[in-house]
């Protein structure tokens, strides 16, 4: 040991330096011990409360589907149905996972709108006090896509539902139709040389690209799934003949970037002829409902399962958005039918109704637009389209005059509109007839508040991106 007194007070302050890092670090720990321990007493005392929140508005006023999710500070015991309000009304669906709370729509919620979302008797994993959750978010304004045709070029643009501001995002000589999907636009066009493509761009109609063809031929019939960025059409080949080639078949096709080099998916119809006179995707299935040529209505499946047989029927008036259940034109009537189990209603005219029933156009699952024709001494005075609900209630929402013609009706994926495609004064009013799909020279999009019955706007274009078929 050394005797030097300089040597042993520097030991002697090194030790006492060790000391009380060693007091420090051990008071260090127990503050932050305390503090833990205080934290999570007043987390145990409060109750879950909300420390985070997603949603995507845009994505909820434009398909089924969306959801907000509540992140707590604890996890949680299962939160039931019935415990959740949403303010307006709308359906939705419950999950729970850890610290997290996923409220699904089922449908597509009104724009413009504050909704407010209400979790009651929320309680964590191990106990503890009970609390009400509660958060806001504010949809946006709707905006379209429709087209517009002229003389050389026509023209997809997105609008709001004012018509305002309208900006042009694709241009082709020859547009035949088209669908917008969450992320895409896909235009069915003819080339130069008369020759179908489908191109595909984003919705701002920037990265064009083509989609594989299954061959030389004619596609028509263009339409969207819901969701998954899935098309379908009818392709017809150029030399079909009675023995040999497709004839109206039904084929599919991803519009992801990561599926562009891959070929359509053929539709198979075992044990009935291949051939297609309509047909519409099943929302939230991989189902597909069809109609054979011979009058067959079939629920077919885009993975390959041998078809169901639905019965016979004329055709196929819709699919309500983020239902399963459709109408249907059998022989003796107007039905509806749910795809799940088959079970269906014979839709009878609401009472105070006058007038020839013309299309009826799902709106919900239990209620529909219905087309009646005024006639008078033998001449027609006008169309009325009526809204009516699953208890027979209706009321008018639209009245087309005596020389208007009313092309098409189509719904907003919320349900609190429908565009009505009119051609104004119809008799002086010829079709462009070198398209598939032709259209009067003068054509009216009139969109519809359903709540209120009111006319928001009347837009001078067609084919707007509501419409899940082409102008039949």
């Amino acid at each position: 040991m050394s005797t030097d007194p300089a040597l042993r007070t520097r030991s002697g302050r090194s030790r006492r330096r060790r000391r009380a890092f060693g007091i420090g670090f051990a008071a260090v720990i127990a503050v932050l011990g305390v503090v833990a321990l205080a934290g999570a007493a007043v987390s145990s005392v409060q109750g879950p409360r909300v420390t985070a929140v997603s949603v995507d508005p845009q994505a909820a006023v434009e398909a089924g589907g969306a959801r907000v999710i509540l992140t707590t500070s604890q996890s949680l015991q299962k939160v039931e149905t019935s415990q959740v309000t949403v303010t307006p009304a709308a359906s939705f669906t419950v999950q729970t996972s850890g610290r997290d709370i996923g409220v699904r729509f089922s449908n597509a919620l009104y724009d413009d709108t504050q909704y407010t979302v209400t979790v009651h008797g929320v309680v964590g994993i191990g106990g503890g006090p009970v609390t009400t959750l509660t958060e806001s978010f504010h949809t946006p304004a709707l905006s379209v896509f429709m087209l517009k045709r002229g003389s050389g070029t026509d023209t997809i643009f997105r609008t709001g539902l004012d018509g305002a501001q309208a900006v042009p995002v694709f241009e082709n000589p020859h547009i035949e139709d088209f669908r917008a999907t969450s992320q895409h636009l896909v235009m069915s066009v003819r080339t130069a040389d008369d020759k179908p493509e489908l191109i595909v761009t984003d919705l701002d109609g920037a990265n064009a690209r083509t989609l594989p063809l299954p061959g030389a031929g004619d596609i028509r019939d263009l339409g969207v799934a819901d969701r998954g960025e899935v098309i379908g059409y009818t392709f017809t080949d150029a030399n079909v003949s009675k023995t040999s080639g497709d004839a109206s078949v039904l084929y599919t096709d991803s519009l992801a970037l990561q599926d562009a080099a891959a070929p359509p998916t053929r539709i198979a119809l075992s044990g009935v002829s291949p051939s297609v006179a309509q047909w519409r995707f099943v929302p939230g299935t991989d189902n597909i409902l069809v109609l054979t040529f011979d009058g067959r209505l079939l629920l077919a499946s885009s993975a390959g399962k041998d078809p169901v047989d639905l019965g016979s029927a004329a055709s196929i008036d819709g699919i309500a958005r983020g239902s399963t259940s459709a109408i249907i034109e059998r022989p003796d009537g107007t039905y509806s039918i749910d795809l799940t189990s088959g079970a269906q209603t014979l839709l009878t005219d609401p009472p105070n109704v006058a007038g020839f029933a013309g299309t009826v156009t799902p709106l919900t699952a239990t209620t529909t637009l219905r087309q009646y024709a005024q006639v008078t001494n033998g001449a027609t005075t006008g169309t009325e389209i009526f809204r009516v609900l699953a208890n027979g209630t209706s009321s008018v929402v639209y009245t087309s005059a005596a020389t208007d013609a009313v092309l098409q009706v189509c719904t907003s994926p919320s349900a609190r509109y429908a565009a009505v495609l009119i051609a104004p004064n119809v008799a002086q009013n010829p079709y462009v007839t070198t398209y598939e799909y032709p259209v009067p020279g003068t054509v009216e999009t009139h969109i519809i508040d359903l709540d209120t019955g009111k006319e928001v706007s009347k837009l001078s274009a067609f084919d707007i991106s509501w419409c899940q078929v082409p102008i039949e």
